[in-house]
């Protein structure tokens, strides 16, 4: 065989073997372990070992030709095992969602009533910061009720047209504190009334902080309520009256029956005749002895007792049941098994508690029609307009609870409800979606919540809740 068949033969073997063992790496590996260990790297060639010789003789030169062409084959399927992306990421613990930091406000406010015989109140504002504040005060007067006494600086005004308020402006100085003072005319004698108060910014827009306080009226002595005596309630009037019918009829049946043996006593003498019984000459013929039957009261007799009965336990059941749907509240919502907790209601100023938070309503003022304006920055619409509530919210349990937007609600005349205008509300939070964040545990929050309304008429209740399945609460606007 010609030497240059044999070389040939020769690089082809080697090619293939080459070939084969760079093909290995690319294969998957059977453990783990054997997937972990690193690669050998590869061996530079020597630049001497390439040179051809013209000696045909010697196939040392052959053979070592081929190890470029081996290199040059392993160089692309590296690199291809190298980039290809692994099957599975690395696990990643998703984001934990915390509630952002809270700031706490450079104005507090403090409310308080006190022990007098008509309405008045103390609020006590304090400037915690270190630099002077410019703040408005703002105290919500109950429905009905007008100010007969502020203290110096504040107004009587009203706010949206129909709800009074008494305003002040203050510019507190660094860590001080001012006392307001206002007495209000009582509505009714001896009725509770509330009137929060919120420090807002200078312009009023965004409020720091909110109290609400409810002014009783002074303890009187309460007269003693003692209950009616047993002769003059109706059920026992009743039970007594049918006692008294049975006790005269059982008289009169036993009264009948001693006069009917009576009058057959009287009858059977009578028969006898004057000779004593003792007989005569001729007999006479035996007369048969009348049947005698079992008496039983006069139908009648029974009929009247049964109703009578009958009358005295419907009229102690009928009134029974009077008196307790006389204590139902008909004003409390509906509540059933798939809702957690009980639906509660009341004012402006009140606390109110769910399942998870307490919502307290402060204030509410609306706008002029045409004053609600698009996110995107349109037109207004002719009708629409935006009401704002000042809301404080705190969480009363002991993990982080989310709310949402679309489940605060405020009711309109008719029974239509629009949900919040958030990008309305982020806008009036200063960009902040108040939403976004959870709030922690057993912290409170004062914030503004905008509802974009149309119509003239203001909303008539706000319903407020921490979730999907909480009862909430109904907050009845003034």
């Amino acid at each position: 065989m010609p030497a240059s068949t044999r070389h040939h033969r020769a690089l082809a073997v080697l090619v293939h073997c080459l070939g084969i063992l760079a093909a290995v790496p690319a294969l998957p590996a059977a453990a783990p372990e054997a997937a972990a260990t690193p690669r050998p790297p590869a061996v530079t060639p020597q630049t001497t070992a390439v040179t051809p010789r013209p000696t045909a003789a010697t196939p040392l030169p052959v053979a070592s030709a081929p190890p470029p062409v081996a290199v040059a084959a392993r160089a692309p399927l590296a690199a291809t095992a190298e980039a290809t992306p692994p099957s599975a990421p690395p696990a990643m613990a998703p984001p934990s969602k915390r509630p952002a930091k809270t700031i706490p406000p450079p104005v507090t406010v403090a409310v308080a009533p006190e022990s007098s015989p008509a309405p008045r109140y103390r609020i006590q504002v304090r400037n915690v910061g270190n630099s002077p504040v410019d703040t408005t005060v703002r105290q919500e007067l109950p429905p009905g009720a007008s100010a007969t006494s502020i203290s110096s600086g504040g107004r009587a005004t009203r706010a949206g047209g129909s709800t009074a308020e008494v305003t002040w402006r203050l510019r507190l100085p660094a860590h001080s504190s001012t006392t307001l003072g206002t007495a209000l005319a009582a509505t009714a004698p001896g009725q509770a009334m509330t009137a929060p108060a919120c420090a807002f910014t200078s312009d009023g827009s965004r409020p720091y902080d909110c109290a609400t306080a409810t002014w009783q009226a002074a303890a009187a002595p309460a007269a003693e309520v003692t209950e009616a005596p047993p002769w003059r309630r109706i059920p026992v009037l009743l039970a007594g009256l049918a006692v008294l019918l049975l006790l005269c009829a059982g008289v009169f049946w036993v009264w009948r029956r001693r006069r009917g043996r009576r009058v057959t006593a009287a009858a059977l003498a009578a028969d006898r005749g004057p000779d004593d019984g003792r007989g005569t000459i001729y007999p006479r013929p035996s007369a048969p002895s009348p049947a005698t039957r079992r008496r039983t009261p006069p139908v009648w007799l029974l009929v009247g007792a049964a109703v009578v009965v009958l009358a005295g336990v419907l009229g102690a059941a009928g009134w029974t049941a009077t008196r307790r749907v006389a204590s139902i509240d008909t004003q409390k919502q509906p509540t059933s098994g798939a809702w957690m907790g009980t639906a509660v209601s009341g004012p402006v100023g009140v606390p109110l508690r769910e399942s998870a938070f307490e919502f307290t309503v402060y204030r509410v003022s609306c706008g002029a029609a045409g004053s609600a304006r698009p996110a995107d920055g349109g037109t207004a619409s002719a009708a629409g307009r935006r009401c704002q509530a000042t809301v404080g919210v705190r969480n009363v349990t002991g993990d982080l609870q989310p709310w949402h937007g679309e489940l605060q609600r405020a009711y309109l005349p008719g029974g239509r409800w629009v949900s919040t205008d958030e990008p309305a509300t982020r806008a009036a939070n200063l960009g902040r979606d108040v939403f976004a964040d959870p709030v922690a545990a057993g912290s409170r929050v004062v914030l503004p919540l905008v509802f974009t309304v149309d119509g003239r008429d203001p909303p008539r209740q706000l319903e407020l809740r921490s979730g999907v399945f909480s009862a909430g609460v109904r907050v009845d606007m003034p």
